[in-house]
């Protein structure tokens, strides 16, 4: 049993909803997402200082590059497509006569036609022209620039925004890594005049660039003015930005070269495609709460549980292995002699502290030893049902005590979130065995599994 907080799950999704995530946003979110990994695999890989300030970063994009990519793959190959057809399908022969669900798939087709050719032009502004953390930071002092020209706003409430702005400036400028960030910003703005259609770029600013940097299809052209643009900002001096953020002054604002490259990109998204956005938006949320109150009156009596909404959840479930495809099996568990099978000294990922290889080389597992496999088991899987938000949440055997920390999701079910699957849905769980040989025999920390309880 695992309790915790998933976050959000669509598991009412309509077929359209389905499609435009496999044609369109997913696609395009998993393309932007790679090149900003590799832009800063590379400056990581080149310097141990770079690869731990940009862990935590790289981390979190490579996290969700994951899971749209594997959700996208299992959608397509588990055919929800399809699946959510035939369903809406069964569903519009029995309300067939009903007044108040009258045309309602033609309403929802209606309403994702309008919106998919601005769903690219959103990706790409939100994970692409924003994916540069210089320009994403620059985006948000918008709020404080409107503040500052409101004659209605209080010293109070402009003191308030200052700290609010020191605080995220401080975040920002310990992550800001310019050789990577030049890069990305460089790409994205090549990549979203090629990529999207025409009226949702900003013209004038492609036009600026052409008849000040070069040719729009040269590389040259996009590193020339994001050149210009790292050297001449304020933001990225700390001295220079504490200073006028102390005395601030919309004029100078405006006139830095990443604000302005921030604020035509913004600017112009809100006003070509949230509109769009935001009337999509109302109308499908509208249509798709008419679907589930139809789904809930076509079959009463049947149980359905509500969408997760980061309120608590329990789930059920079994320690189980699986089988994705033939003749691949994956067992329940996983022991310390795969680390030793995985581990390669230096590598990015699959590196280990030398005194752990020392351990389980000696086999000096204490009393975590599983007694079936002689070894101590790291992780195992269930058929719980999770999703993300879960991660850390307690795993429970039928005696109420815990067994160990839900932590992710098999790669062949990714498409959890809109399809469960229960023959290939597993959660994976970090082995509360394998977490206590850590702290005690690695780390040491004897004085904390002296106030536990240890049930064996």
């Amino acid at each position: 049993m695992i309790y915790g907080y998933p976050g959000s799950t669509n598991r009412y999704e309509t077929s359209y909803g389905v499609q435009l995530k496999t044609d369109i946003e997913n696609p395009t979110l998993v393309a932007l997402r790679d090149a900003r990994l590799k832009f800063m695999y590379n400056e990581m890989i080149k310097d141990p200082k770079v690869k731990i300030q940009l862990a935590s970063s790289y981390a979190g994009i490579a996290n969700y590059w994951k899971f749209f990519d594997g959700e996208s793959k299992q959608l397509l190959k588990h055919k929800v497509f399809e699946t959510k057809q035939m369903e809406e399908a069964r569903f519009e022969k029995w309300a067939s006569g009903k007044t108040l669900y009258d045309s309602l798939f033609i309403k929802l087709q209606q309403v994702y036609q309008d919106w998919r050719p601005f769903a690219k032009s959103q990706v790409f502004f939100r994970e692409g022209i924003m994916g540069s953390p210089l320009i994403a930071f620059a985006a948000g002092l918008k709020s404080f620039d409107m503040m500052m020209s409101n004659p209605n706003a209080t010293e109070a409430e402009k003191a308030a925004a200052r700290k609010q702005i020191a605080s995220g400036y401080e975040r920002f400028i310990a992550g800001e890594n310019t050789a990577s960030d030049k890069k990305i910003l460089a790409y994205m703005l090549k990549e979203f005049v090629y990529s999207i259609e025409g009226k949702q770029t900003p013209g004038s600013f492609y036009q600026m660039l052409k008849s000040t940097y070069g040719p729009l299809q040269d590389e040259e052209t996009y590193n020339r003015f994001v050149k210009n643009v790292f050297d001449q900002t304020l933001l990225l001096n700390k001295e220079s930005f504490t200073n006028w953020l102390s005395k601030p002054d919309t004029m100078t604002l405006h006139k830095d070269p990443a604000y302005k490259t921030a604020r035509i990109f913004l600017d112009h998204y809100q006003q070509t495609v949230e509109p769009f956005f935001k009337s999509f938006s109302a109308a499908s949320y509208g249509l798709n709460h008419l679907y589930q109150k139809g789904i809930l009156e076509q079959k009463k009596g049947q149980e359905y549980y509500p969408d997760a909404n980061f309120t608590m959840r329990i789930s059920y479930g079994n320690v189980k292995s699986y089988t994705p495809k033939d003749a691949v099996r994956y067992a329940e568990v996983c022991t310390t002699r795969g680390i030793l099978e995985k581990y390669k000294p230096g590598d990015y990922e699959f590196d280990a502290p030398s005194k752990l290889i020392d351990l389980i080389q000696k086999r000096d597992f204490g009393p975590y030893a599983d007694p079936k496999h002689k070894d101590v088991v790291v992780s195992f899987i269930t058929t719980n049902d999770i999703t993300g938000g879960n991660s850390g949440s307690p795993v429970l055997n039928a005696k109420g005590e815990l067994i160990g920390l839900a932590f992710d999701g098999n790669y062949e079910a990714l498409s959890h979130k809109i399809a469960f699957d229960a023959d290939l849905n597993r959660t994976i769980c970090l082995d509360v065995r394998y977490l206590l040989f850590v702290v005690d025999k690695l780390g040491g920390a004897t004085n904390i599994i002296n106030e536990l309880k240890l049930v064996k």
